[in-house]
């Protein structure tokens, strides 16, 4: 048995001297927290103790913890320029709110009750329950849910990309995002009467029928422009950093006034530059 040695420093006789304590390595590992992924709960017991949970973020499907994957940073990264995005289009339509950061939602299924944590949820103020500033989770259903799939095991893509699809279309969910930094699940999902399908896609642009007038590019996802680039993109000036397009446009305006008056100075024999 493996054993590790922790120095304790006490003092004694106004002197700093060392204690060694001889620590089994299994005792060690007993102190770690363990995750308890596949456990049977009640529902009141999920929303007490494993909702909020200290080390572990856990969903609740009819009865059983389900573990969330962890990310990497090039998954996160995908999730961020995409919620980037979206936060400008609402900056400029703020007909929505948003709320991650594991606030969940039940879903009082047909066959079942889940209780879902979704990386981000939309909620339209035009949503019969609202969203409030100081809710930890959301008390109705979510118009439009975004996921990031973890590639970290088989199961977590299983569970996003068809156990949460069946249950977000049964419950209401208006729109389903998956966003696979990879490009083998992404899917941007409508639903039509329970069942998601495919949003069209016009020359690679897709177009929100929850949010009008947000759209984006599919390959942006992957190759994840800037937003100044987004700026002077035809696909996203509806909504992209207005405020820059503002201002890009005045100074065109400028230029194009400073054209006009050396074209007149030329005509007039006057060199402008002089």
């Amino acid at each position: 048995m493996a054993q590790v040695a922790l120095e304790i420093p006490v003092l004694e006789k106004q002197s700093l001297t060392w204690l060694t304590w001889e620590v089994k390595s299994s005792d060690l590992a007993e102190l770690e927290p363990r995750s308890e992924d596949g456990k049977y709960v009640s529902e009141a017991e999920y929303w007490a103790e494993y909702y909020e949970h200290p080390d572990f973020s856990y969903e609740w499907n009819n009865g059983y913890l389900e573990e969330m994957p962890m990310t990497n940073r090039v998954e996160y990264s995908t999730y961020h320029w995409f919620v980037k995005v979206l936060d400008q289009y609402l900056e400029v339509n703020p007909i929505a709110q948003t709320i991650g950061l594991e606030a969940g939602f039940r879903l009082a299924l047909p066959n079942k009750v889940s209780i879902r944590k979704p990386d981000l949820g939309v909620v339209l103020q035009s949503n019969h329950i609202l969203l409030h500033d100081k809710d930890r989770k959301f008390n109705g259903i979510f118009d439009i849910c975004i996921e990031s799939v973890s590639a970290s095991d088989r199961k977590s893509i299983q569970r996003d990309t068809v156990v949460k699809r069946g249950e977000y279309g049964t419950i209401g969910v208006g729109e389903y995002y998956i966003l696979d930094e990879r490009g083998k699940e992404t899917a941007f999902l409508l639903n039509v009467g329970g069942l998601f399908v495919p949003m069209p896609e016009v020359n690679g642009v897709i177009s929100s029928t929850v949010l009008p007038g947000f759209q984006f590019r599919k390959a942006d996802l992957y190759r994840r422009p800037t937003l100044i680039e987004l700026a002077n993109d035809g696909v996203y000036q509806g909504f992209m950093l207005p405020e820059y397009q503002q201002e890009r446009q005045r100074a065109e305006q400028e230029y194009q006034r400073a054209e006009r008056l050396a074209a007149k100075l030329r005509a007039l024999g006057i060199d402008p530059n002089m």
